[in-house]
């Protein structure tokens, strides 16, 4: 049995307006779940790459469950809407790429389109054999000595012996 999704309208309430973009990243979860036989992890066993920064991740993080917090959603800066989803329990992933083109100048028409249309007029899905990125590692966390805040470890700068957060060592 494919796994639930969340009514459309619960996305946009998460997201906070409707547009392509969300309707764009509903399909892509829609899609993904259901070729990677997936529910929503608890955890990391479902990961998402995403290849821009959109409205669309934030439908992709509220169907999967994928999010920053939990490690299991990595942004890639491409500027692209790829989406690559990974599932650790079965060892499966899958690459959603979007190449639907509307000549539809009405936004909400042009939102009824892509959650109506065939998935084969909308996306690409190809499988894809690489391995998931590591998990989500815990760093220990550091007091900046300038300015008193914590940050990561791995995000300190050492300047003359002391330990900074990445603004008080480049000095914005």
């Amino acid at each position: 049995m494919p796994p639930a999704i969340p009514p459309f309208e619960e996305v946009v309430a998460f997201h906070g307006h409707v547009c392509p973009g969300v309707a764009l990243g509903y399909r892509v979860a829609e899609t993904a779940m259901r070729e990677l036989r997936a529910g929503r992890p608890e955890d990391e066993q479902l990961v998402a790459v995403v290849e821009n920064d959109s409205c669309a991740v934030d439908a992709i993080q509220y169907v999967t469950g994928c999010t920053f917090g939990k490690g299991n959603l990595v942004f890639r800066d491409y500027g692209k809407h790829i989406y690559t989803f990974f599932n650790r329990d079965s060892g499966q992933a899958v690459r959603i790429s979007e190449h639907f083109q509307s000549d539809e100048p009405d936004r909400q028409a042009r939102i009824r389109e892509i959650l109506a249309a065939p998935e084969e007029t909308l996306l690409t899905i190809q499988p894809v054999d690489t391995p998931a990125p590591e998990r989500a590692r815990i760093f220990r966390s550091l007091r900046c000595a300038a300015c008193g805040e914590t940050v990561m470890e791995t995000r300190t700068r050492t300047r003359d012996g002391k330990v900074l957060c990445i603004p008080c060592a480049e000095g914005h």
